[in-house]
């Protein structure tokens, strides 16, 4: 793709939209890697709480060092090669972070994995990304037993939800969750070790030194990116200091450093709570609260309660589902600093109400997986939900480009090209994929329809794919297709998305039978064993044939139309 020329037209209106104090670049070299910015918020925060989770708060100095006990279990109990892969499979619990920052820190690679896939979306995660050791919470325990002889997976480190608390609450949680609520289904995994066995076993070492630079790999982010199965977003080091820094950098006329709690609500699998909160929010010397079951809107609120709350992110559907419980408005909405939105379109009646009941803007921000995922996010001082999804970062470029890769001019809708230091380093093991979005430019295609205002701020249009997005979760007609396509019964099938109130959109499938007989309950269960939930279809509708292109392609467009 030939890229044209940059929007120098804008540029002196779009830096006079810049919010005040942000500035146009960042020190890209003032951090060596991610555990070098952690390492400066030990050093200046040691007792101050870093991640609190079911009323158990871990220090700043604590953090440090259960997760060089971690790193030293990698590295000399396990003897990991360099460059190993090392899968997470958790929800928001105390042992995430500590797996996390031990991993980076003994110079590997993370896998985030979602807890809640099925046994196909595990397997082909697991072999994609050559993850040779996974740590994994025991109620999902079942589901690797199912793939991991198909996988290169050598160690199994096994987690349960209450093991970082203090004894005998430990006891307690974990005997609920086994045997009261039976949450923990039968497994076999053999010679899997307990997660706070490695903690006790990796004191006896002391983590080997590793020297860490921008261009080594830190996450393997999976993601569809706009078409196709998931594939492993290559975020280096560099790439995510780099966010960190930039994301900081337009927060920080809101923030005092070492004073702020955030809502880590989303699951820090997903990109954006994973820098947003994780990263970003570490490295002032914030306190994360960690939210197990975010579902649970009544006990998220009643946590939200205890705690002096100053920061919270979240899809629109959280802050949607919050606001229509009654016990929100109850809330003490006096500390509160930032309330951000990504992952999905914040949708302007949300917004509204969020500012009516809490006093604070919603700010909206966009990002990808590909991008770490900053790239235009809204000034925090703005007074109002202006239904942009922002300005561009500090050291970010924005291109808004026609189909034949031209340059458009302010006001007029094209794809969305972002290029800066957080752009990814490419696909994992995928270079064909890798060149269709990423130019020799730098610039990265996002597959996003956008426009770009005269005076900078960006509006999201629509999806140039087909891609779906639930509560703020890629959803890929083809795989949904393709799971379907197995049943006996269907003849063709095509899946497409369509609005709805709670999720933002949701999938529906439209299948040409071949069996008669077939019923929407059966293809809903064939679904329910192979797709994780936010995939499964909640519309199925039966029709004599499909509407298809002149090479009998299957025309979505015409389908959602």
């Amino acid at each position: 793709m030939q890229a044209g020329k940059p929007q120098q037209h804008h540029q002196k209106a779009w830096l006079a939209s810049y919010p005040p104090g942000v500035p146009e670049q960042i020190d890209l070299d003032e951090f060596d890697s991610i555990p070098d910015v952690i390492a400066q918020s030990v050093k200046k925060y040691p007792d101050r709480a870093a991640f609190i989770n079911m009323g158990k708060a871990i220090s700043y100095r604590e953090l440090d060092d259960y997760a060089s006990h971690f790193a030293a279990y990698l590295q000399h109990e396990l003897q990991l090669p360099a460059g190993s892969r090392v899968a997470i499979m958790l929800p928001n619990l105390l042992q995430y972070p500590i797996a996390i920052f031990g991993i980076l820190r003994a110079g590997f690679v993370v896998v985030n994995v979602n807890p809640l896939y099925m046994p196909r979306e595990l397997e082909h995660q697991l072999k994609d990304s050559g993850a040779n050791t996974i740590v994994i919470l025991a109620n999902f325990a079942h589901t690797l037993e199912k793939v991991i002889g198909k996988t290169a997976i050598k160690n199994v480190i096994v987690c349960e939800i209450g093991d970082m608390l203090d004894f005998p609450k430990r006891l307690l949680v974990n005997a609920a969750v086994r045997y009261i609520k039976k949450m923990v289904p039968k497994y076999t995994l053999a010679g899997h070790i307990h997660f706070n066995e490695t903690l006790t076993n990796g004191q006896r070492h002391t983590p080997k030194a590793v020297k860490i630079t921008h261009d080594d790999l830190a996450f393997l982010q999976y993601t569809g990116g706009t078409t196709g199965i998931a594939k492993g977003a290559m975020l280096s080091h560099g790439n995510i200091v780099a966010n960190m820094q930039q994301a900081h950098a337009w927060i920080a006329p809101k923030v005092s450093e070492g004073q702020e709690l955030i809502v880590t609500a989303l699951p820090l699998y997903h990109i954006f709570s994973l820098t947003a909160n994780c990263m970003v929010f570490s490295k002032i010397g914030a306190s994360n609260l960690l939210i197990t079951n975010p579902r649970d809107i009544a006990g998220l609120i009643k946590t939200i309660s205890a705690y002096p709350v100053t920061c919270i992110t979240g899809v629109n559907t959280l802050f949607n589902a919050l606001l229509n419980h009654p016990d929100f408005a109850k809330l003490d909405f006096s500390r509160w600093k930032i309330a951000l939105g990504g992952g999905m379109a914040v949708q302007h009646a949300v917004a509204e109400r969020w500012k009516q009941v809490t006093g604070l803007t919603l700010i909206e921000a966009y990002g990808l997986t590909e991008t770490s995922p900053a790239a235009v996010i809204n000034p925090m001082n703005l007074p109002s939900y202006n239904g942009m999804i922002g300005l561009p970062i500090s050291q970010t470029e924005v291109q808004i480009r026609d189909d034949n890769g031209h340059v458009l001019p302010a006001g007029q809708a094209g794809e969305l090209f972002i290029r800066g230091p957080q752009v990814m380093q490419g696909y994992w093991q995928r270079p064909e994929e890798t060149r269709a979005v990423l130019g020799e430019d730098g610039f990265l295609a996002t597959g996003d329809i956008a426009i770009m205002q005269c005076s900078g701020y960006i509006q999201l249009v629509d999806r140039k794919k087909d891609l779906i997005l639930v509560s703020g979760f890629n959803v890929y007609p083809n795989e949904v297709e393709a799971v379907i396509a197995e049943l006996d019964g269907v003849l063709e099938v095509a899946c497409i998305g369509i609005k709805d109130e709670k999720t933002g959109e949701t999938v529906k499938v439209i299948i040409v039978k071949k069996d008669p007989e077939l019923t929407q309950e059966t293809v809903l269960q064939h679904c329910r064993a192979h797709l994780t939930n936010y995939k499964l279809p909640r519309v199925v509708e039966f029709r004599d044939s499909l509407p298809k292109s002149n090479v009998g392609k299957i025309l979505r467009r015409e389908l959602r139309d």
